[in-house]
């Protein structure tokens, strides 16, 4: 069996340890549906008290639901974009630090490691090693003094399109029993079909938390509760005031 290179058998590694990856796609999923379904239950739950209109509670949920979907997609698109661009500029810096004071540099490194452990001999022999590559300078650098690494570089489409997805998918759950039953029935099944979906949500949210899924899918029960009876009754409150 051949034996692998260092650099082979550490891309081994990362790529074993990039499943992990899927562990933090999870919890953006999660978040996007549970920002989806806070939203439109509140806003469903807040028209319902203005009016008993179904037609209208569905409408108002329904392009509440488009543009929490348009707002989560933009906002995702323009996060990743930021941090990208700044992760840039902090690479521009580095990259003229390098440029400009490279002595320099290599003595900031060479105390780094010495922060990290390392006797000074063996930290100045590790920095003067790393400085004689240029690109493993820049990347060390921007890694070890910034705390930066090009696997932390996202994807501005993706992560707009996925939070874009999640969030529609969270918000269209509190509008299902209104596209099949109408009145007070379609909001009293709403109301439960929303409770139970956050309870659901929440005890998802353990997978990427160290909390019990009980507990989690409790606090966002009541989180979903206090927003709907407080949408209700401020509906209520509106229906009173300008009805």
């Amino acid at each position: 069996m051949a034996t692998l290179s260092p650099s082979q058998r550490l891309d081994e590694f990362l790529g074993k340890e990039k499943q992990n990856h899927v562990a933090g796609w999870i919890g953006d999923a999660i978040y996007g549906v549970n920002d989806g379904l806070g939203a439109i239950f509140g806003i469903i739950a807040g028209v319902a008290g203005y009016t008993s209109n179904s037609h209208t509670i569905l409408i108002s949920g329904f392009f509440g639901a488009l543009a929490s979907t348009l707002s989560m997609g933009a906002g995702a698109w323009l996060a990743t974009k930021s941090e990208n661009e700044l992760m840039e500029t902090t690479l521009s810096r580095a990259r003229k630090s390098i440029e400009d004071e490279p002595t320099r540099e290599i003595e900031k490194l060479s105390l780094i490691y010495q922060v990290k452990g390392f006797n000074e001999k063996d930290a100045n022999h590790i920095a003067q090693t790393i400085a004689k590559d240029d690109a493993m300078f820049l990347q060390t650098i921007a890694q070890e003094k910034h705390g930066l690494h090009e696997s932390g570089k996202g994807n501005p489409w993706s992560s707009a399109i996925s939070g874009s997805i999640s969030t529609f998918v969270g918000a269209i759950v509190p509008l299902l029993p209104f596209f099949f039953v109408h009145g007070t029935v379609a909001l009293i099944i709403a109301a439960i079909v929303s409770i139970l979906a956050h309870f659901i949500v929440g005890a998802a949210k353990s997978l990427v938390t160290v909390r019990s899924w009980w507990s989690s899918g409790l606090e966002m029960t009541m989180a979903g509760i206090i927003v709907g009876v407080v949408s209700y009754g401020l509906g209520l409150l509106g229906n009173v005031l300008l009805g």
